[in-house]
C-alpha cells in the first residue's frame, strides 16, 4: 500500500485521487477500510489529481437545503444542497444508523468527511462517499459510473445494466457458464470513460456489489445492453431515443444538477455514436446467453 506521509493515492479509471487525514481526525487505518482498493493502489502521482478527500472532524451544516433522501439498495444518503454551490451527504446503512457525513465543494474536486461507528460501518460510509464523489467528479472528465454487470469477451467489454433484480447479474454468470473465454470484469458499478479520440473505455473498479471483483483493468467498450425479462430469448438494437431513454437512469447523476446533467447527457450522446445499444429480452437460461453472444461476438 502506497503512503506518503498521511496521504494514499490511487489510480481508478485512470484518475488519480487521494485520501488523507488531518490531524485532528479520529486516526483510522485507511487500508483496513478499503480492502477492495488495494489493486488500485500507486505512488503520489505527477497528473492532475481528479479529487482530494480529507478525513476530519466535521458538524453537519444546518443551513443546507435537502435536495432528496434516496434509498441506496443497502442504505439512504440524505443530500443537501449548501449556500455557497457545494453539497452535504449523510450516508446511512440499512439500520439507519449514520456512517458518513460527506462535504463536496469545488466541482468536487475538494471534499471532507467524518466516519461515524464500528469499523463496519466506517468501511460502509467511506466506500460510499468515495463512489459519489467519483461518479460526480468524473463527469467533467467524461469519465461515468454505470450500474451494470460487466463482461470481458474477446478483447472487449460488455456491460449489462437493468433495474435491480431483474436479473443482469444472473446474465453474466449464464456467459461465464456457457460462453468459453468470458471474464467477469466487475458486478456492479464499472466505469466508462471517453478517452481523448472519442473511443469509450470500460475499466473495473472498487465498487462491485456483492460479488469481490475489483479487476483493475481496461478494455474498449463493445456494446451496452439492457436486460429485460421475456419468455422468449431475442436481442434487439435500440434506435436512438429509445437507447437514450435505457441509458439514462442506468447512470450515477443529480438531474437537479443543471452542469452535471447536461455533462451527462452529452457523454452518453458521445458513446450511442461509437456503440450500439441493445436490448436483452431473455429467459435465466444457457440459450440466452448464446443468443446475446451470436450478435455481440461479431462486433
Amino acid at each position: 500500500m502506497t503512503r506518503v506521509d498521511n496521504n494514499y493515492y490511487y489510480n481508478i479509471g485512470g484518475h488519480y485521487i487521494c485520501l488523507r487525514q488531518s490531524d485532528d481526525a479520529s486516526v483510522d487505518d485507511i487500508p483496513s477500510l478499503l480492502p477492495s482498493f488495494q489493486s488500485f493502489s500507486c505512488a503520489a502521482p505527477d497528473d492532475q489529481l481528479l479529487f482530494t478527500l480529507t478525513l476530519t472532524r466535521l458538524r453537519p451544516v444546518d443551513d443546507g437545503s435537502l435536495v432528496r433522501d434516496f434509498d441506496t439498495g443497502n442504505g439512504h444518503t440524505a443530500v443537501y444542497q449548501l449556500p455557497d454551490g457545494g453539497y452535504q451527504y449523510i450516508v446511512r446503512d440499512i439500520f439507519g444508523h449514520n456512517c458518513c457525513l460527506l462535504i463536496c465543494r469545488d466541482n468536487f474536486s475538494h471534499c471532507q468527511c467524518t466516519l461515524r461507528g464500528n469499523p463496519v460501518m466506517r468501511t460502509f460510509g467511506l466506500n460510499n462517499a468515495l463512489m459519489l464523489i467519483y461518479a460526480f467528479a468524473g463527469i467533467s472528465r467524461q469519465t461515468m459510473l454505470i450500474h451494470a454487470s460487466c463482461i470481458a469477451y474477446g478483447g472487449k467489454a460488455f456491460p449489462f445494466f437493468a433495474k435491480s433484480g431483474t436479473g443482469k447479474s444472473t446474465h453474466t454468470s449464464l456467459w461465464l457458464a456457457h460462453i468459453e473465454g468470458t471474464e467477469l470484469l466487475n458486478d456492479d458499478n464499472p466505469i466508462i470513460r471517453i478517452m481523448d479520440d472519442g473511443q469509450p473505455y470500460v475499466y473495473g473498479s472498487p465498487w462491485s456489489g456483492k460479488t469481490p471483483c475489483y479487476r483493475n483493468r481496461c478494455l474498449p467498450l463493445g456494446a451496452l445492453s439492457q436486460i429485460e425479462r421475456s419468455s422468449t430469448n431475442n436481442l434487439e438494437r435500440l434506435p436512438v431515443v429509445k437507447a437514450f431513454a435505457a441509458l439514462l437512469p442506468a447512470f450515477s447523476s443529480m438531474k437537479w444538477d443543471e452542469k452535471l446533467y447536461d455533462g451527462l447527457c452529452n457523454a452518453l450522446s458521445r458513446i450511442m455514436e461509437r456503440v450500439p445499444v441493445y436490448s436483452m429480452h431473455c429467459r435465466p437460461d444457457a440459450e440466452a446467453a448464446q443468443v446475446c453472444h451470436q450478435t455481440l461476438s461479431q462486433l
